[in-house]
């Protein structure tokens, strides 16, 4: 899907972009595709048009306005405060045509990356909020109920109704265009089972195979001027925790021409590569280490240590995840997952993706949420949650050491793999060409980015 990624940009391309001189680099790219070039840069270029678009919906907050936001969030500080934290790095912005724009997201990152004793207090404020409190409580309670319960496997089914809906915004699409629209329906196989569609709008759908690694329900839909676009479905599922206790001295060696090792320990460019600097990452965390269950304990303690939780651009916008992560230390939950995917293939151990949504009962609903699978014989598929692990690393050991090989059942599981194409197929490059967790929309000319339509998820 994003084969082509493995290409560089030219150097005076990539030179503008990091000056911030989009304009400029637009005009080089369209004076590049006039050219004969071959068809993975010319596909580069053509995506680095729209690269350069998206990254701008992110970086959308202008100097002025980070300043307010700043103020409001911290009213005791002064202006001066604001540039210190920039100069420090602590403030994500970029320069686009000699001007400052920061990320919308800005300030929840200043509070995750800052270890200043104002932002170390607002953080302690907002910890001890009613809501938070009640939330961590409830997941600590849950994965407490699952180790004294001495069940293992699949455990404690949870019987789950959730909606999805999407509604495109007025005057995007001419009135007469046809839509189409691609849900998330869940998948069943691992820990979920009895998955029911409820109801739907559109009633006339196509719903992807129930083991479709990346699954969906599929819509078309005329556009009219009397009433709104939209499209919605509910299901029902039944989701479990899972809780495996391994012994390292029972684990076998994996045989190198199954198909599970032969899949899930290949690289999937852009965003799992085994570059130089990350094999090297790799085989110094795992040191001398053969078993391949303690390998990846290495290397989950070792991101869950040094690692920092932040929220990050649409994944759309980077050219290799995993690579990004292990530079930079920092990234969401996807990007943790994707880096910890990475090193275990490159040491040999077998992993993929997992995601879909995640809701602790006592909140008002679910959000997107990523995870990674590892392999072990004879044991199976176990779990890895980089950023749950890495949370609870900072307040109870006895989570972090669950969140390594277990899972709770306050998920629901959509995709098992990253960059697949959806069945029917889509047209189009998506506007997450990794993952699917809030839909995906296009029309005959094009796809349908996200900051053309809204969408809500709510568990019933």
């Amino acid at each position: 899907m994003l084969d082509f990624m493995y290409v560089r940009l030219p150097e005076d391309i990539d030179k503008l972009e990091r000056m911030g001189f989009f304009n400029a680099a637009r005009s080089k790219i369209n004076e590049l595709l006039k050219r004969d070039l071959s068809s993975d840069m010319r596909k580069r270029l053509e995506y680095e048009l729209e690269r350069i678009e998206r990254l701008r919906k992110d970086y959308n907050v202008p100097e002025e306005k980070a300043i307010e936001l700043f103020k409001k969030e911290f009213p005791e500080l002064t202006t001066d405060k604001f540039y210190e934290w920039m100069n420090k790095g602590y403030l994500d912005f970029i320069i686009i045509e000699g001007k400052k724009y920061f990320y919308n997201r800005f300030i929840s990152n200043l509070l995750f990356v800052c270890k200043e004793e104002e932002c170390l207090a607002k953080k302690e404020e907002m910890d001890k909020k009613p809501e938070n409190v009640k939330r961590r409580d409830a997941l600590r309670n849950h994965v407490i109920e699952i180790l004294q319960s001495n069940q293992e496997g699949y455990v404690f089914p949870r019987k789950v109704k959730a909606r999805i809906k999407i509604t495109l915004k007025p005057g995007v699409i001419p009135e007469g265009e046809i839509v189409r629209c691609w849900l998330p329906f869940p998948r069943v196989g691992d820990q979920q089972t009895s998955v029911r569609l409820l109801a739907c709008f559109p009633e006339k759908y196509t719903l992807a195979p129930e083991n479709h690694p990346q699954r969906t329900i599929y819509f078309e839909q005329k556009v009219s001027k009397d009433k709104p676009t939209e499209f919605m479905v509910e299901f029902e599922y039944t989701v479990h925790a899972f809780y495996k206790q391994i012994n390292p001295n029972e684990v076998k060696p994996y045989d190198e021409e199954s198909e599970i090792y032969q899949k899930y320990t290949r690289e999937q460019p852009p965003h799992i590569v085994f570059t130089r600097y990350l094999k090297n990452l790799a085989y110094e965390i795992i040191g001398d280490e053969e078993n391949p269950y303690l390998k990846a304990l290495k290397i989950y303690d070792w991101l869950t240590k040094n690692l920092t939780y932040t929220f990050v651009a649409e994944y759309c916008t980077y050219e290799s995840i995993s690579e990004f992560v292990a530079r930079n230390l920092r990234g969401d939950c996807g990007f943790q997952a994707l880096l910890f995917i990475t090193l275990c293939r490159i040491v040999g151990i077998p992993s993929r993706w997992q995601s879909g949504w995640y809701a602790n009962p006592t909140s008002k609903g679910p959000g997107p949420h990523d995870w990674a699978q590892f392999y072990i014989e004879p044991y199976g598929w176990l779990f890895s949650d980089l950023s749950f692990g890495r949370r609870w690393r900072e307040i109870d050991p006895q989570l972090h050491k669950f969140y390594f090989g277990n899972i709770d059942n306050f998920r629901t599981v959509f995709n098992s793999e990253i960059m697949v194409q959806f069945h029917p197929p889509k047209k189009y490059l998506r506007s997450d060409p990794v993952d699917n967790q809030r839909g995906e929309l296009e029309w005959e000319q094009g796809n349908i980015y996200y900051d053309k339509f809204e969408y809500k998820i709510t568990y019933i």
